[in-house]
Protein backbone atom coordinates (compact mmCIF):
# COMPACT_ATOMS: atom_id res chain seq x y z
CA UNK A 1 0.00 0.00 0.00
CA UNK A 2 1.54 3.34 -1.08
CA UNK A 3 1.93 6.11 1.44
CA UNK A 4 -0.10 9.23 0.82
CA UNK A 5 2.07 12.38 0.85
CA UNK A 6 1.02 15.36 2.97
CA UNK A 7 -0.91 18.12 1.22
CA UNK A 8 1.06 20.81 -0.58
CA UNK A 9 -0.76 23.53 1.36
CA UNK A 10 0.20 22.02 4.75
CA UNK A 11 3.80 21.65 3.60
CA UNK A 12 3.90 25.28 2.43
CA UNK A 13 2.48 26.64 5.68
CA UNK A 14 5.08 24.76 7.74
CA UNK A 15 7.95 25.66 5.38
CA UNK A 16 6.96 29.34 5.54
CA UNK A 17 6.95 29.30 9.34
CA UNK A 18 10.44 27.84 9.52
CA UNK A 19 11.61 30.26 6.83
CA UNK A 20 10.57 33.09 9.16
CA UNK A 21 12.56 31.45 11.94
CA UNK A 22 15.59 31.29 9.64
CA UNK A 23 15.22 35.00 8.85
CA UNK A 24 15.15 35.71 12.57
CA UNK A 25 18.44 33.83 12.99
CA UNK A 26 19.93 35.79 10.07
CA UNK A 27 18.85 39.03 11.71
CA UNK A 28 20.80 38.35 14.88
CA UNK A 29 23.79 36.34 13.65
CA UNK A 30 25.83 37.17 10.56
CA UNK A 31 27.04 34.20 8.51
CA UNK A 32 27.34 30.69 9.98
CA UNK A 33 24.91 29.34 7.37
CA UNK A 34 25.87 25.72 8.01
CA UNK A 35 25.16 25.98 11.74
CA UNK A 36 21.81 27.68 11.08
CA UNK A 37 20.85 25.00 8.56
CA UNK A 38 21.84 22.20 10.92
CA UNK A 39 19.93 23.82 13.79
CA UNK A 40 16.69 23.95 11.80
CA UNK A 41 17.18 20.40 10.51
CA UNK A 42 17.81 19.19 14.05
CA UNK A 43 14.69 20.90 15.38
CA UNK A 44 12.44 19.55 12.63
CA UNK A 45 13.90 16.03 12.65
CA UNK A 46 14.28 16.01 16.46
CA UNK A 47 17.91 15.02 16.18
CA UNK A 48 20.86 16.18 18.25
CA UNK A 49 23.73 18.34 17.03
CA UNK A 50 27.43 18.45 17.84
CA UNK A 51 29.45 21.58 17.01
CA UNK A 52 33.19 21.80 17.48
CA UNK A 53 34.69 25.26 17.46
CA UNK A 54 36.35 27.93 19.58
CA UNK A 55 34.38 30.17 21.96
CA UNK A 56 32.71 33.28 20.61
CA UNK A 57 31.25 32.05 17.32
CA UNK A 58 27.56 32.44 18.28
CA UNK A 59 26.75 28.77 18.91
CA UNK A 60 24.73 29.50 22.04
CA UNK A 61 23.23 32.72 20.66
CA UNK A 62 21.75 30.86 17.69
CA UNK A 63 20.13 28.19 19.86
CA UNK A 64 18.82 30.77 22.33
CA UNK A 65 17.44 32.98 19.56
CA UNK A 66 15.64 30.05 17.94
CA UNK A 67 14.19 28.99 21.30
CA UNK A 68 12.87 32.47 22.10
CA UNK A 69 11.39 32.96 18.63
CA UNK A 70 9.66 29.57 18.80
CA UNK A 71 8.52 29.77 22.45
CA UNK A 72 10.53 26.70 23.39
CA UNK A 73 11.97 26.03 26.82
CA UNK A 74 15.74 26.65 26.75
CA UNK A 75 18.48 25.32 28.99
CA UNK A 76 22.21 26.04 28.98
CA UNK A 77 24.80 24.10 30.91
CA UNK A 78 28.60 24.38 30.84
CA UNK A 79 30.33 21.17 31.81
CA UNK A 80 33.30 20.95 34.16
CA UNK A 81 35.32 18.08 35.52
CA UNK A 82 33.19 17.91 38.68
CA UNK A 83 29.76 18.05 37.03
CA UNK A 84 27.20 16.14 39.06
CA UNK A 85 24.15 14.45 37.61
CA UNK A 86 21.85 16.56 39.82
CA UNK A 87 23.08 19.68 38.00
CA UNK A 88 21.60 18.28 34.78
CA UNK A 89 18.35 16.70 35.92
CA UNK A 90 17.44 18.58 39.09
CA UNK A 91 17.77 18.15 42.82
CA UNK A 92 17.19 14.81 44.51
CA UNK A 93 14.92 15.06 47.57
CA UNK A 94 14.98 12.37 50.26
CA UNK A 95 11.85 12.11 52.39
CA UNK A 96 11.43 9.98 55.49
CA UNK A 97 7.88 8.96 56.27
CA UNK A 98 6.13 6.61 58.62
CA UNK A 99 4.68 3.61 56.83
CA UNK A 100 1.30 1.92 57.51
CA UNK A 101 2.96 -0.57 59.81
CA UNK A 102 4.70 2.17 61.79
CA UNK A 103 8.07 1.53 60.19
CA UNK A 104 10.18 4.18 58.45
CA UNK A 105 9.78 4.58 54.68
CA UNK A 106 12.37 6.50 52.66
CA UNK A 107 11.20 8.02 49.38
CA UNK A 108 13.42 9.62 46.77
CA UNK A 109 12.04 12.14 44.27
CA UNK A 110 13.59 14.54 41.78
CA UNK A 111 12.67 18.21 41.57
CA UNK A 112 12.90 18.32 37.80
CA UNK A 113 15.09 20.89 36.20
CA UNK A 114 17.59 21.36 33.42
CA UNK A 115 17.46 18.78 30.69
CA UNK A 116 14.28 17.17 32.05
CA UNK A 117 12.18 20.27 31.39
CA UNK A 118 13.84 21.95 28.37
CA UNK A 119 12.85 21.57 24.72
CA UNK A 120 16.16 22.93 23.42
CA UNK A 121 19.36 22.69 25.40
CA UNK A 122 22.96 23.72 24.81
CA UNK A 123 25.54 21.48 26.46
CA UNK A 124 28.73 23.49 26.38
CA UNK A 125 32.20 21.93 26.69
CA UNK A 126 30.74 18.43 26.51
CA UNK A 127 34.19 16.85 26.27
CA UNK A 128 34.85 17.95 29.87
CA UNK A 129 31.92 15.93 31.23
CA UNK A 130 32.95 13.23 33.73
CA UNK A 131 32.07 9.67 32.81
CA UNK A 132 29.15 9.15 35.19
CA UNK A 133 27.31 12.32 34.14
CA UNK A 134 28.10 11.76 30.45
CA UNK A 135 26.77 8.21 30.44
CA UNK A 136 23.43 9.20 31.98
CA UNK A 137 23.21 12.26 29.71
CA UNK A 138 23.74 10.23 26.54
CA UNK A 139 21.10 7.75 27.64
CA UNK A 140 18.67 10.63 28.25
CA UNK A 141 19.37 12.07 24.80
CA UNK A 142 18.94 8.70 23.14
CA UNK A 143 15.79 7.56 24.94
CA UNK A 144 14.24 10.97 25.59
CA UNK A 145 12.95 9.78 28.92
CA UNK A 146 14.09 9.76 32.54
CA UNK A 147 13.32 6.42 34.13
CA UNK A 148 9.91 5.68 32.57
CA UNK A 149 8.77 9.27 32.03
CA UNK A 150 9.09 11.07 28.71
CA UNK A 151 10.89 14.41 28.57
CA UNK A 152 9.93 17.28 26.21
CA UNK A 153 13.38 17.61 24.61
CA UNK A 154 13.43 18.26 20.87
CA UNK A 155 17.11 18.92 20.22
CA UNK A 156 20.32 19.08 22.22
CA UNK A 157 23.22 21.10 20.84
CA UNK A 158 26.50 19.88 22.29
CA UNK A 159 29.56 22.06 21.82
CA UNK A 160 33.23 21.49 22.36
CA UNK A 161 36.46 23.34 21.76
CA UNK A 162 38.92 21.83 19.27
CA UNK A 163 40.94 18.99 20.78
CA UNK A 164 44.14 21.00 21.00
CA UNK A 165 46.55 21.59 23.85
CA UNK A 166 45.42 25.21 23.99
CA UNK A 167 41.96 24.16 25.20
CA UNK A 168 42.97 21.39 27.65
CA UNK A 169 40.33 18.94 26.47
CA UNK A 170 40.25 15.57 24.77
CA UNK A 171 38.14 14.48 21.79
CA UNK A 172 34.94 12.57 22.47
CA UNK A 173 34.94 8.85 22.00
CA UNK A 174 33.57 8.11 18.48
CA UNK A 175 30.75 5.98 19.89
CA UNK A 176 29.63 8.86 22.12
CA UNK A 177 30.01 11.38 19.31
CA UNK A 178 27.82 9.18 17.11
CA UNK A 179 24.84 9.95 19.38
CA UNK A 180 24.76 13.40 17.76
CA UNK A 181 23.35 12.93 14.27
CA UNK A 182 24.33 16.32 12.88
CA UNK A 183 28.00 17.18 13.26
CA UNK A 184 29.77 20.40 12.30
CA UNK A 185 33.06 22.16 12.69
CA UNK A 186 32.89 25.96 12.88
CA UNK A 187 36.01 28.11 13.02
CA UNK A 188 34.49 31.58 13.08
CA UNK A 189 34.17 34.19 10.35
CA UNK A 190 37.77 35.41 10.57
CA UNK A 191 39.45 32.02 10.29
CA UNK A 192 37.03 30.98 7.54
CA UNK A 193 38.08 34.04 5.49
CA UNK A 194 34.49 35.29 5.40
CA UNK A 195 35.58 38.90 4.98
CA UNK A 196 32.27 40.25 3.68
CA UNK A 197 30.56 38.85 6.79
CA UNK A 198 33.39 40.15 9.00
CA UNK A 199 32.77 43.61 7.59
CA UNK A 200 29.04 43.33 8.32
CA UNK A 201 29.72 42.47 11.97
CA UNK A 202 32.18 45.35 12.32
CA UNK A 203 29.67 47.79 10.85
CA UNK A 204 26.91 46.39 13.04
CA UNK A 205 28.79 46.88 16.30
CA UNK A 206 30.55 50.08 15.30
CA UNK A 207 27.28 51.94 15.00
CA UNK A 208 25.74 54.01 17.76
CA UNK A 209 23.94 51.80 20.24
CA UNK A 210 25.83 48.69 19.25
CA UNK A 211 23.87 45.74 17.91
CA UNK A 212 20.84 45.89 20.21
CA UNK A 213 18.29 44.38 17.80
CA UNK A 214 15.15 43.30 19.65
CA UNK A 215 14.36 39.61 19.37
CA UNK A 216 11.08 38.47 17.90
CA UNK A 217 8.94 36.01 19.83
CA UNK A 218 5.81 34.02 18.97
CA UNK A 219 6.98 33.11 15.46
CA UNK A 220 6.24 29.45 16.22
CA UNK A 221 5.02 27.28 19.07
CA UNK A 222 5.49 23.66 20.12
CA UNK A 223 2.49 22.60 18.05
CA UNK A 224 4.28 23.82 14.92
CA UNK A 225 7.15 21.43 15.67
CA UNK A 226 4.72 18.59 16.35
CA UNK A 227 2.98 19.35 13.05
CA UNK A 228 6.34 19.39 11.26
CA UNK A 229 7.12 15.94 12.68
CA UNK A 230 3.79 14.59 11.44
CA UNK A 231 4.30 16.05 7.98
CA UNK A 232 7.88 14.82 7.78
CA UNK A 233 6.71 11.24 8.37
CA UNK A 234 4.67 11.51 5.17
CA UNK A 235 7.41 12.97 2.98
CA UNK A 236 8.13 10.49 0.17
CA UNK A 237 11.52 9.06 -0.72
CA UNK A 238 11.33 7.90 -4.38
CA UNK A 239 13.32 5.08 -5.91
CA UNK A 240 15.88 7.32 -7.63
CA UNK A 241 16.79 8.94 -4.30
CA UNK A 242 17.09 5.55 -2.59
CA UNK A 243 19.33 4.40 -5.45
CA UNK A 244 21.47 7.52 -5.08
CA UNK A 245 21.98 6.83 -1.37
CA UNK A 246 22.86 3.21 -2.10
CA UNK A 247 25.45 4.25 -4.69
CA UNK A 248 26.92 6.90 -2.40
CA UNK A 249 27.43 4.42 0.45
CA UNK A 250 28.86 1.89 -1.98
CA UNK A 251 31.33 4.48 -3.27
CA UNK A 252 32.48 5.36 0.25
CA UNK A 253 33.22 1.75 1.10
CA UNK A 254 34.67 0.49 -2.16
CA UNK A 255 36.24 3.50 -3.87
CA UNK A 256 37.47 5.39 -0.82
CA UNK A 257 38.18 2.25 1.23
CA UNK A 258 36.25 3.41 4.28
CA UNK A 259 35.99 0.72 6.95
CA UNK A 260 35.51 0.55 10.73
CA UNK A 261 39.20 1.27 11.31
CA UNK A 262 39.10 4.68 9.60
CA UNK A 263 35.46 5.78 9.67
CA UNK A 264 32.13 5.39 11.48
CA UNK A 265 29.54 4.46 8.87
CA UNK A 266 26.73 2.83 10.81
CA UNK A 267 23.41 1.51 9.54
CA UNK A 268 21.57 3.57 12.15
CA UNK A 269 23.16 6.84 11.09
CA UNK A 270 23.05 6.63 7.32
CA UNK A 271 20.12 4.27 6.63
CA UNK A 272 17.76 5.62 9.27
CA UNK A 273 18.78 9.05 10.51
CA UNK A 274 20.30 10.12 7.19
CA UNK A 275 16.99 9.48 5.43
CA UNK A 276 15.22 11.35 8.23
CA UNK A 277 17.45 14.39 7.76
CA UNK A 278 16.83 14.37 3.99
CA UNK A 279 13.09 14.29 4.63
CA UNK A 280 13.46 17.26 6.98
CA UNK A 281 15.43 19.12 4.30
CA UNK A 282 12.66 18.51 1.77
CA UNK A 283 10.03 19.75 4.23
CA UNK A 284 11.97 22.93 4.98
CA UNK A 285 12.25 23.49 1.22
CA UNK A 286 8.49 23.18 0.85
CA UNK A 287 8.50 19.78 -0.88
CA UNK A 288 6.63 16.56 -0.11
CA UNK A 289 9.22 14.46 -1.93
CA UNK A 290 12.94 13.97 -1.29
CA UNK A 291 15.01 14.47 -4.44
CA UNK A 292 18.44 12.96 -5.18
CA UNK A 293 20.07 16.37 -4.71
CA UNK A 294 19.07 16.18 -1.04
CA UNK A 295 21.96 13.74 -0.63
CA UNK A 296 24.15 16.83 -0.36
CA UNK A 297 22.66 17.46 3.09
CA UNK A 298 24.47 14.36 4.36
CA UNK A 299 27.62 16.51 4.58
CA UNK A 300 26.27 17.55 7.99
CA UNK A 301 26.55 13.91 9.10
CA UNK A 302 30.08 13.19 7.90
CA UNK A 303 32.26 15.81 9.60
CA UNK A 304 33.70 13.47 12.22
CA UNK A 305 32.46 10.14 10.85
CA UNK A 306 34.57 10.15 7.70
CA UNK A 307 38.27 10.97 7.23
CA UNK A 308 38.80 14.73 6.69
CA UNK A 309 40.04 14.27 3.14
CA UNK A 310 36.79 12.47 2.23
CA UNK A 311 34.46 14.77 4.16
CA UNK A 312 36.03 17.84 2.56
CA UNK A 313 35.20 16.43 -0.88
CA UNK A 314 31.62 15.51 -0.04
CA UNK A 315 30.05 18.01 -2.43
CA UNK A 316 31.94 16.69 -5.44
CA UNK A 317 31.54 13.04 -4.32
CA UNK A 318 27.76 13.43 -4.14
CA UNK A 319 27.69 15.25 -7.49
CA UNK A 320 29.73 12.49 -9.14
CA UNK A 321 27.43 9.89 -7.61
CA UNK A 322 24.32 11.58 -8.96
CA UNK A 323 25.88 11.96 -12.41
CA UNK A 324 26.58 8.23 -12.47
CA UNK A 325 22.96 7.20 -11.90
Amino acid sequence: MSQKPPSSSAIKVTADKFARLRRELDLHVVGHEAVKEALLLGLVAREHIYIEGPPGIAKTLLAETASEAANLGFYFYQFHRDTRLAELVGDVVIQRETGPDGGEVIRQTVLKGGILTAEVCVLDDLSRAPGEALNVLLRLLNERKYHAERIPLLTAIATSNPALDDYYNEPLDPANLDRFTLQLRADGLIHENRWADVEKVINLFAGTGGAAIPKTTDLLCREDFDQAARLMDGVLVPENTKLGLLHLLNRWVNKYKLEPSNSLITDRTFLVKGVKIMKAAALLDGRHTVVPEDLHILRHLTTFRLPPEVHNEMESIVTDTLNSL
